[in-house]
């Protein structure tokens, strides 16, 4: 069988998938991504870039820019594919992440072929990301649903051509119409938590400026990670507990994982980093000796952010209502001990006092008392931390749950008629 995957920054969410259907005997399988700068072949998946052919234009409305985007980029996906059809390539089946639009046209060139479609998030006025956080909230929020509107044309484009989708947790697929809701079949991509284990001889080693730095589990090593340092994963929140936390915990290390840029929400004006923002907002209230703790690593190789977790005492995860990160999974998978923000979809992973603690997202003073209960109790942080494990093997496990579940959906997607057969 033929299969074609489409994704801006492949593999993305399909790293595992892709390539286990490529191992799959009679399976050929290609993918179109954007990231990709020359055409070549990874782990038995034959990558082919695509290149939208001109930019945004100058003086269009605000609201339409980002469809503007999308569309370009579709046309530019568009194009690859019917290179692909010129070749002889017609797919048994077509994955697809339409987030950034380029699986908007796919149906034209082959509208045989059945379209499975990751579905990340929909976007709403409330009950999700946006005006979940008053201190960013959008000046008008009238206004800024108008923008939202807009911006959910992409994926209402793509539901009547979608043959099935797949989203990673319940809460990210109630996100979408119940319309849409009906194609959804929920999977989480999956962790590896054969590799992902715990390691009780584990060490982390790092080069600061003052010279290489080597931590073990017998430290007492706090860990927050996010992609990038940014209010939508309560970095904001994070900083503002460090100075009652280093007061109480004078021998803590804080180790911080993520760039300073922005993933997900709004850039500063100024250019500055939202870690300087907050950086400069705490700094005065926290002494040299304590400011020496803090421990800004920036973006880390996987094997040693592995090491990391591997070594944390204390794992603090924050996030708004919003798409859940690998990182928290990996944490539990490692059986560290969690404590994470009582917020939709961290609640599917995280069940408070039993495989890790919850915290109101906003209470700077409860995350930090709990920490230091958590610090103080090794027995409780053991626990929770077995039991952690335990349920990321149990729902979230690579090979014998999602990875499975994942090849089942594929398969049945092949199997299905295209959307509006009759």
């Amino acid at each position: 069988m033929k299969l074609l995957f489409v994704h801006q920054n492949f593999p993305g969410q399909f790293k595992h998938l892709a390539p286990a259907l490529a191992a799959r005997s009679g399976h050929q399988v290609v993918a179109l991504s954007m990231a990709a700068r020359e055409a070549s072949t990874w782990r038995g998946v034959r990558v082919l870039p695509y290149r939208p052919q001109r930019g945004n234009t100058p003086g269009l409305h605000a609201w339409l820019v980002d469809m503007e985007t999308k569309v370009l980029r579709g046309e530019a996906c568009f194009h690859a594919a019917r290179q692909l059809r010129h070749q002889g390539f017609v797919p048994g089946a077509i994955v697809a992440h339409p987030g950034w639009g380029e699986s908007l046209f796919l149906k034209q060139v082959w509208p045989q072929a059945p379209l499975g479609l990751y579905a990340e998030f929909f976007y709403r006025a409330q009950g999700a990301d946006v005006g979940f956080d008053p201190e960013f909230e959008a000046p008008d929020a009238e206004l800024n649903a108008c923008r939202l509107q807009l911006k959910n044309l992409n994926h209402l484009a793509q539901a009547d051509l979608a043959d099935a989708a797949l989203a990673p947790t319940a809460w990210q697929a109630s996100t979408f119409p119940l319309a849409y809701q009906r194609l959804i079949t929920v999977v989480h991509d999956g962790v590896d938590t054969q590799a992902l284990r715990p390691d009780a001889q584990a060490r982390f080693v790092h080069c600061l400026p003052e010279g290489e730095r080597c931590w073990s589990r017998d430290d007492e090593v706090i860990t927050f990670v996010a992609r990038e340092l940014e209010p939508y994963r309560g970095f904001h929140i994070f900083m503002r507990a460090l100075p009652g936390l280093l007061r109480q915990r004078p021998h803590a290390q804080v180790l911080v994982v993520g760039g300073d840029g922005v993933s997900y929400g709004a850039r500063l004006a100024d250019g500055r980093s939202w870690k300087d923002v907050f950086t400069a907002e705490v700094r005065p209230h926290i002494n040299d000796a304590d400011w020496a703790r803090v421990h800004f690593l920036g973006k880390l190789p996987y094997e040693r952010f592995v090491d990391l977790l591997r070594v944390s005492r204390l794992h603090i995860y924050l996030s708004y209502p919003f798409v859940l990160s690998w990182s928290l999974l990996e944490a539990m998978s490692v059986g560290a001990c969690v404590l994470a923000s009582n917020t939709a979809p961290v609640r599917e992973a995280i069940t408070d006092g039993e495989t890790g603690r919850l915290v109101d997202f906003f209470d700077v003073q409860a995350l930090v008392d709990r920490a230091c209960e958590l610090l103080d109790d090794p027995a409780q942080r053991e626990r929770l931390g077995v039991q952690a494990r335990a349920h990321a093997q149990a729902r979230y496990d690579l090979r014998r749950v999602c990875l499975p579940a994942q090849l089942a959906w594929v398969d049945a997607l092949a199997a299905a008629p295209p959307a509006g057969a009759s």
